[in-house]
């Protein structure tokens, strides 16, 4: 949904906050685990109240432009997601039981597979499956084309695949 009005009067990005939060929470919960979600989010909402006067609503959906800063910022925990992701690799992680970022439970397979994504596909991958974005708020939110998401998307997908094929006949 398109953000008709600017973003910049106090009460207006109390409205933005309070519609889009629990959104970014949970892809960055996905993203680096439910620890530093609450951090990244609120630094998401920082960055994006004190760059609030550059957003354009006419150039897309105030939702992607704060999944883009919160992407730039998981970007400064790249080191920190890549050892998350090692680590998980290395145990077996129970299922919990309610929570959406502790639905989002990966076998140690599937967070080794990830691990070894490039950046973008990593990124773009996570927006669609955690932030349930479509191709042009990943495009927007990313800074690139819809064709590039496409793309990245693709080869993110073939080289999950054969972990998703075991992940379905082992689970």
């Amino acid at each position: 949904m398109r953000e008709a009005a600017p973003v910049t009067g106090v009460d207006r990005f109390t409205e933005v906050h309070d519609r889009h939060f629990a959104a970014i929470h949970r892809y960055v919960a996905g993203r680096l685990g439910a620890q530093a979600a609450e951090d990244v989010a609120a630094e998401t909402f920082l960055v994006a109240y004190d760059r609030r006067e550059k957003f354009d609503p006419t150039r897309g959906d105030v939702g992607a432009w704060l999944f883009g800063i919160a992407t730039n910022l998981v970007s400064r925990h790249r080191r920190k997601e890549a050892r998350h992701y090692r680590a998980l690799a290395r145990i077996e992680v129970p299922r919990p039981v309610e929570g959406h970022e502790n639905r989002v439970v990966m076998s140690g397979q599937l967070a080794k597979a990830l691990s070894r994504l490039s950046s973008g596909e990593r990124d773009v991958l996570l927006l669609v499956a955690l932030a349930d974005l479509g191709y042009a708020e990943v495009a927007q939110a990313l800074g690139i084309s819809p064709g590039t998401v496409g793309s990245r998307l693709t080869r993110a997908r073939k080289k999950l695949a054969p972990v998703l094929a075991t992940e379905a006949t082992d689970g």
